[in-house]
């Protein structure tokens, strides 16, 4: 998943947690959410290392 398709997923798990005008469709919600989670932690963290530890 690119960075602009993550973007629209949380936008549109935005419109669909905050729009009144939105129904609720909580499996869609729970897909998107899957998603973003999986984009989450597939990416890279910058890890520092205490010099004085290695």
């Amino acid at each position: 998943m690119t960075d602009d398709d993550y973007g629209q997923k949380l936008d549109e798990l935005d419109r669909l947690l905050n729009d009144p005008d939105v129904p609720m469709q909580p499996t869609l919600i729970w897909q998107l959410l899957d998603e973003v989670s999986k984009h989450e932690t597939d990416t890279p963290r910058l890890v520092t290392l205490d010099p004085a530890a290695v």
